[in-house]
């Protein structure tokens, strides 16, 4: 990432979170947050204004479906939610949202989220994550039974990865942020990084998600 700094739209209708939050952000170097508002109208006329690279918005601001609409192409639209509900996610990521990240997460791990979109990528909170692919294990067990492998029965992908990247594949499925993995493993995030990247590289995906699905139809995870 070069050094220019990520500008960033603020949009919350909870006022005392949205200071508090902005407060937060920009004592990240990286970062400047640019506005903020709390609610479509004055969302609409701050990215007009300030042409921001990140709008993070609440999902349940009524007609947020204007603000996608206003963003040009290069704007990313992340949303940050107390809601991990499938049904949540999947209008956000119909809207065109490029991440969707919980409220209860560490600051860290939001830091860690921005920085990813900002830089072309998508994220989904690990807990998202997981409810999403356990909904894809239903439907596919339901109207597909053929398509899965028996339950309870999984092969490692070892012709393709490590021993240990298929441990953390398998971490990943089970909906573990970096700090859980690296506190379960016993080694550092930026190690749990490295780990992870090696995994969506040789799996050819672009997030954690998509390398999740794959791993669930190849049979390579388990998911209770």
């Amino acid at each position: 990432m070069s050094d220019k700094k990520i500008r960033i739209v603020l949009i919350d209708n909870q006022n005392l979170f949205r200071q508090a939050l902005k407060r937060i952000l920009d004592h990240e170097l990286n970062f400047e947050v640019v506005a903020e508002g709390n609610n479509v109208d004055e969302a609409k006329k701050l990215i007009q204004e300030k042409n921001p690279d990140i709008v993070l918005t609440e999902i349940n601001i009524p007609g947020i479906e204007s603000i996608f609409e206003e963003c040009s192409s290069h704007v990313r639209v992340i949303i940050l939610s107390d809601h991990d509900d499938e049904c949540f996610v999947t209008q956000a990521l119909k809207l065109g949202a490029q991440g969707y990240l919980l409220k209860e997460m560490d600051i860290e791990s939001l830091i860690e989220a921005i920085k990813i979109v900002s830089d072309g990528s998508s994220y989904l909170h690990p807990k998202v994550t997981h409810n999403i692919v356990k909904e894809y294990r239903r439907l596919a067990r339901d109207n597909a039974p053929n398509l899965l492998n028996k339950v309870g029965y999984h092969k490692q992908p070892l012709h393709l990865l490590t021993k240990r990247e298929c441990h953390v594949l398998q971490l990943l499925a089970n909906g573990k942020s970096n700090r859980e993995l690296a506190e379960e493993l016993g080694i550092s995030q930026a190690t749990v990084k490295n780990h992870v990247g090696n995994i969506l590289q040789k799996m050819n995906c672009n997030d954690r998600t998509q390398a999740v699905v794959t791993a669930i139809r190849s049979g390579w995870v388990e998911i209770n």
